[in-house]
């Protein structure tokens, strides 16, 4: 009574939810086909707290028995088949294939699977719900979703018909489907496949990690050890293709124990959604910064500067670094939480003598965002191929730092510690924004070749050590005014950066004091806070500003649009000669572009104005004099920090200075920007 019960509840959700109809649909289809098939796969769209309000005990088989549940499904199909005449071909009850599609699962701890607990639950055969960041997937291939077997007895009467019908299980392998070594039940003579009958369907195979294991990839260590390990899910069918490599899931699926060369656990999926990560609604910025940006609100430029004074002061000395700071903050707040493709890409390459204290500092930034990777150095940055482990014939393709950092940052460190084919490949992706991953069909046992790409959505970081010996025996004599010597760099990489910052904190004009005192005391007390900005702005603070600053949806104001053309028309014309053409690529104004939203985002303003544009422009010119020299319009190297920030007199000199730039900067574009109109206020 119980079963019949059960089957009368599924018939009514069917009904109610319009799965009944989908069903007739799908019958139509199979029913109009001249192929044969042994068994006929059904998805049926299930969602439990309808399905629980309508019937508990169906409800409860569904969450807690799902094979069961199918089978329950499975006989009101059938039945329905026969009563309707839907499937002329169909013979029996195992030829239906019933897949029940979840939508959802209770939101209560005993349904979730955290990759980061042990031992992890893969013996109840039921539905799980886990979350992860895909690290690898492989190529597409088939798998037996049913077929036919018959008695090689031809005396027999299992030696015809459909009685025999093997049909894929969550968590089986493909040999529980498909082997030779079955027997008849009625006379155990061997059993014998009819190959005509059997149906394929594809699969792939994908690796994924909890985003706590991320911390692993940051240089991230609080002393606190934590274990990780990455899970495999098995797509078949209609999932096939749904995730990208990098992109962060949840995944409904039952957990099996699947033994091949190696027993590992890995999780059948059932359904796939995006992850979607949460924007911040409301003001979620520390009370100190909404002070400061009160304080600071008759300034276009000073908030910025004073975030870059402050930063990272457990790193470095308050007022050192500054530019490179505002440029890290920059970058930062151009990162991206949502499913679009990151445009504003703020790259920066820098050249420095301080390596150490530049490697901690990039390393204190990643950690602001959910998405900054330390790519380790025994690692590869973009995806590489492997032989899949279960012995599917599939090739596999590990994401890489870049891949995983989508969204996000790739620290790659010093570029010395590349070698020159890397070095080649990372002026291709940075140009191109994509690789391409090419898979010898030889090599992996297929007849042709395959290839795939990838988009590449990070920015990158890194630095060149300009002290190290053999650069110091290769300096160039020949170089321009404020032209930088990077010679044993390639320069087709240089080119590809959109910021080149030279720091020379420890040049003779710069005291060493600030720092030796910093590092001192940091090695006495390392939890102790020395400054007392880092009391008042704490790094959680940081991390909750930048959260809020790149969610901004900003837009260009009108006078800002002029002149942030009007800078790239004319730094191109000053730029181009006869031989070469332009040294200014097309990607120079999307740099710009991203400049000087990057600068308006970092201020909490939802339009970019032309002070942003200014010190976009700045910013940049100082780049191309290091890359080319100085032109007509001659940026110091230190235009954006003229002074040092001691207290708010430095910050107002600075501003007159920053209005005198802009100044220069509008008639610049009068003089070498034909075709542009940059109007003063007063005009």
């Amino acid at each position: 009574m119980s079963s019949l019960r059960m089957k009368e509840a599924a018939l009514i959700y069917l009904d109610r939810s319009g799965g009944l109809q989908k069903f007739i649909d799908d019958c139509k289809y199979y029913n109009d086909s001249k192929q044969s098939y042994a068994v006929y796969r059904f998805n049926i769209l299930i969602n439990p707290s309808d399905v629980v309000e309508l019937d508990a005990e169906l409800g409860n088989h569904i969450l807690h028995q799902p094979l069961k549940a199918a089978q329950v499904f499975q006989s009101v199909c059938f039945t329905a088949v026969k009563t309707l005449s839907l499937i002329g071909q169909l013979q029996t009850e195992t030829q239906i294939n019933i897949v029940l599609k979840l939508t959802h699962l209770p939101p209560l701890p005993s349904y979730s699977l955290d990759l980061c607990e042990f031992p992890l639950d893969y013996t109840s055969q039921r539905f799980f719900m886990m979350q992860g960041i895909v690290i690898a997937v492989t190529t597409v291939t088939k798998y037996t979703q049913g077929a036919r077997f018959l008695c090689s007895d031809e005396a027999c009467p299992l030696s015809k018909g459909f009685q025999y019908i093997r049909v894929h299980m969550p968590g089986a392998t493909e040999s529980a489907t498909v082997r030779n070594d079955f027997l008849c039940n009625l006379c155990s003579s061997s059993l014998q496949e009819d190959r005509k009958f059997r149906v394929l369907g594809d699969k792939q195979i994908v690796e994924i990690i909890t985003a706590k294991a991320l911390h692993a990839f940051q240089g991230y260590s609080n002393n606190q050890p934590f274990r990780f390990q990455s899970l495999t899910i098995f797509l078949r069918d209609e999932s096939v293709n749904k995730m990208n490599i990098g992109n962060e899931y949840k995944i409904i699926g039952i957990p099996a124990c699947v033994k091949t060369s190696q027993t590992s656990v890995c999780m059948e999926a059932n359904s796939i959604t995006f992850c979607n990560p949460k924007v911040p609604s409301g003001p979620e910025i520390s009370d100190n910064f909404r002070y400061l940006l009160t304080l600071t609100s008759s300034s276009y430029w000073k908030f910025a500067a004073i975030l870059a004074n402050i930063f990272a002061s457990q790193i470095v000395p308050l007022g050192t670094y500054n530019l490179l700071k505002l440029c890290l903050l920059m970058s930062l707040v151009q990162t991206s939480n949502h499913n679009k493709e990151l445009e504003d890409y703020l790259d920066i390459l820098i050249i420095t003598s301080d390596t150490l204290l530049v490697d901690r500092l990039l390393n204190f930034s990643i950690n602001l965002v959910p998405r900054g990777i330390r790519h380790p150095v025994s690692t590869e940055i973009f995806p590489t191929l492997s032989r899949n482990k279960y012995g599917t014939g599939a090739v596999s393709i590990q994401a890489g730092s870049a891949l995983l950092a989508k969204g996000g940052i790739c620290f790659i460190g010093d570029l010395a510690s590349h070698k020159k084919d890397k070095l080649e490949q990372l002026q291709s992706v940075v140009e191109s924004r994509s690789i391409t991953v090419h898979i010898p069909g030889k090599k992996y046992g297929d007849d042709i070749d395959q290839q795939m790409t990838f988009p590449v959505q990070c920015s990158f970081w890194t630095f060149v050590d300009m002290d190290s010996s053999s650069r110091r025996n290769m300096q160039k004599t020949n170089t321009l005014i404020g032209q930088m010597d990077y010679s044993l760099i390639p320069v087709n990489l240089v080119e590809t950066f959109g910021l080149l910052i030279n720091c020379n904190e420890s040049s003779p004009c710069h005291s060493f004091l600030p720092t030796v005192q910093h590092t001192l005391k940091k090695a006495i007390e390392p939890e102790g806070l020395l400054h007392v900005a880092s009391k008042q702005f704490t790094t959680n603070d940081f991390e909750k500003l930048l959260a809020f600053a790149k969610n901004l949806n900003v837009e260009f104001s009108l006078e800002a649009e002029r002149m942030i053309h009007g800078y790239y028309l004319a730094s191109r014309r000053i730029r181009t000669d006869s031989i070469y053409g332009s040294k200014l690529s097309a990607s120079a104004l999307k740099y710009l572009i991203s400049l000087s939203e990057a600068h308006a985002r970092l201020n909490l303003r939802k339009k970019v104005l032309k002070e942003d544009v200014l010190i976009a422009a700045l910013l940049f010119e100082t780049s191309l004099t290091l890359k080319y020299g100085a032109t007509v319009f001659c940026v110091a190297p230190n235009a954006v920090f003229p002074f040092e920030l001691y207290n708010e007199e430095y910050l107002e000199q600075r501003d007159i200075y920053l209005t005198q730039c802009q100044q220069e900067l509008q008639q610049f574009i009068a003089t070498y920007g034909p075709g542009t109109a940059i109007f003063t206020s007063d005009e």
